[in-house]
C-alpha cells in the first residue's frame, strides 16, 4: 500500500501575475522550485490565502530569481495579483517510508517571493 504525503511546500508567495489567455499551469521562479525540489511538469496544489480557493495544476519553469509566480489559464479565475499562495507537492509512498521522509519546506520573503 501507498499513501500521499506532502513532499514540499512553498510557504506564502505572492501572486505576480494571472493569465487567462493561456493553456493552464502555473509559472514559478526556477530558483524556488529548486529549493522546494518541484520539477517542470509536476502536478501541485495551490491555496489561496486571500479567498480560500484551491486548485490542482502544473509547474512551469519562470525565469530564476525573478519572484515571479503566474497562475494561467483557468487558474488566472481562481486568484488575482496581489494574493498570497500556498504551493504544495505530494508523493505516494509506502507508510514504511512515510513515517521517515521529511518534507522540504520554503518560506520566502513574501514581499519579494526570494529566498531569505
Amino acid at each position: 500500500m501507498t499513501i500521499e504525503v506532502l513532499k514540499s511546500k512553498i510557504h506564502r508567495v505572492t501572486v505576480t501575475g494571472a493569465e487567462l489567455d493561456y493553456i493552464g499551469s502555473i509559472t514559478i521562479d526556477r530558483a524556488l522550485m529548486d529549493a522546494a525540489s518541484i520539477v517542470a511538469g509536476e502536478k501541485v496544489q495551490v491555496v489561496n490565502v486571500n479567498n480560500g480557493e484551491r486548485l490542482e495544476t502544473y509547474v512551469i519553469e519562470g525565469a530564476k530569481n525573478t519572484g515571479e509566480i503566474t497562475l494561467n489559464g483557468p487558474a488566472a479565475r481562481k486568484v488575482q495579483k496581489g494574493d498570497v499562495i500556498l504551493i504544495i507537492s505530494y508523493a505516494s509512498m509506502s507508510v514504511d517510508a512515510a513515517k521517515a521522509f521529511r518534507p522540504t519546506l520554503i518560506f520566502p520573503d513574501a514581499a519579494t517571493n526570494t529566498l531569505v
